[in-house]
């Protein structure tokens, strides 16, 4: 079986590195989620290189042929080579010497097997030869993508213990690509799940924010739910955030809203005070993603749809009716690829009506704005008016 010559492999400057790393010799080989997605159809972001070569060869060969290198990872095998067309990683055949279940001490290889035997799920352990496309396979790996079978490499239990973030990994893969889960891999999942309490709280982040958005992200939720598998790290999680879930991804799909996992995530959670900021904290979410995180589980209120989404922002007004449990139709049409104005008038305007600067300017002019967004967005010449029958009224208030 050969590659597809898909339109990422014409990419500038990556044949020639794939030639400088030797690719006619056979010492390197397009390996992981590039060679997986290619087969299924997938768009590929991503582009990585496996080498025979050591680190240190890799380097003095890009800088030889003047493309330019970046050490990102050497320690580990990982060389960055930045080409025109986008950056590509080049990583040295490995095998493990030692886990821990965070991490690995590795040792360099020129055995491609060997290399694959350490990869977490046969269909990311598949090779191509850049310039014939020949595939190479050494776990069945073409079998179980053939058939969306998620599983991983030899003993699950043992892999889990090498790295306890396979666990989440294998949802996500399930997620993604899966249609029948593995019954080796669910069971040795189940059994292990305490082991995630051992991984710090932004890989966890990592893997539940991309796992929320994969292409069967409601029944995989569910199923990591009935096998308790969110428990040690989120027991927040559970049947009736599952639930959530499947109506939020309904409301998404009727108004055609692309998910969203930040959006997601508060679908899970209870909706109790505190909950959202208490895990968003928990999970070291930037402070965009808390601040989104706690607006979501906020209800949407009296306002129109767009005068809630000048306040709070469009997206964060349309997370906030896709959440809610009334029709969210009508509002999320008004709200999708709308620009909230300007308010067309600023404190100094008041002033220039005779208000003094200060307390009193900012009370007027939340006034102004207030009406201004309950007449729905007028024009200067409206805002203007209301300026004055403000600022009038002000005035007289203050006799």
């Amino acid at each position: 079986m050969t590659l597809p010559d898909v339109e990422w492999r014409h990419r500038a400057g990556l044949v020639r590195l794939a030639e400088v790393l030797g690719a006619r010799e056979g010492t390197a080989r397009f390996v992981g989620g590039a060679v997986r997605d290619t087969l299924l159809g997938v768009a590929v972001s991503d582009i990585d290189i496996a080498t025979r070569h050591a680190p240190e060869q890799v380097l003095e060969l890009l800088r030889a042929a003047e493309i330019r290198a970046v050490p990102t990872g050497i320690e580990h095998g990982t060389v960055t080579a930045v080409l025109e067309s986008g950056p590509v990683e080049v990583t040295t055949l490995r095998r493990d010497v030692s886990t821990d279940g965070r991490r690995a001490t590795v040792a360099f290889t020129d055995d491609w097997r060997e290399d694959a035997a350490r990869r977490d799920f046969t269909m990311n352990a598949l090779y191509a030869d850049p310039l014939s496309g020949e595939i190479f396979d050494y776990f069945g790996g073409l079998a179980d993508l053939g058939r969306r079978h998620v599983r991983f490499i030899g003993d699950p239990y043992r892999r889990i213990a090498e790295d306890h973030l396979r666990i989440l990994r294998f949802f996500r893969f399930l997620a993604r690509f899966g249609d029948t889960p593995d019954p080796e891999g669910i069971e040795a999942c189940t059994a292990r799940a305490k082991d995630l309490m051992a991984l710090s709280r932004e890989r966890i982040a990592d893997e539940l924010l991309k796992l929320l958005v994969a292409r069967d992200a409601v029944a995989v939720v569910k199923l990591m739910v009935e096998r308790g598998i969110f428990e040690p790290v989120l027991p927040e999680i559970t049947a009736e955030g599952a639930a959530r879930l499947e109506a939020l991804a309904a409301r998404e799909a009727g108004t055609g809203t692309p998910p969203h996992a930040i959006r997601r995530l508060a679908a899970v959670l209870p909706l109790e005070p505190g909950v959202a900021e208490s895990v968003g904290a928990r999970l070291k979410l930037s402070n965009a993603q808390r601040k989104r995180l706690e607006s979501a589980t906020q209800p949407v209120g009296s306002e129109g749809a767009r005068a809630l989404g000048y306040r709070i922002g469009v997206e964060q007004a349309i997370d906030r009716y896709l959440l809610s449990a009334g029709p969210v139709e009508a509002a999320v049409a008004e709200l999708t690829g709308w620009r909230p104005p300007a308010l067309p008038l600023s404190g100094g305007a008041l002033v220039a009506r005779g208000l003094s600067k200060g307390p009193e300017v900012a009370r007027a002019l939340r006034q102004v704005e207030d009406r201004w967004l309950a007449e729905g967005f007028p024009d200067a010449a409206r805002a203007e008016a209301i300026a004055d029958e403000v600022v009038a009224q002000a005035l007289r208030s203050a006799r």
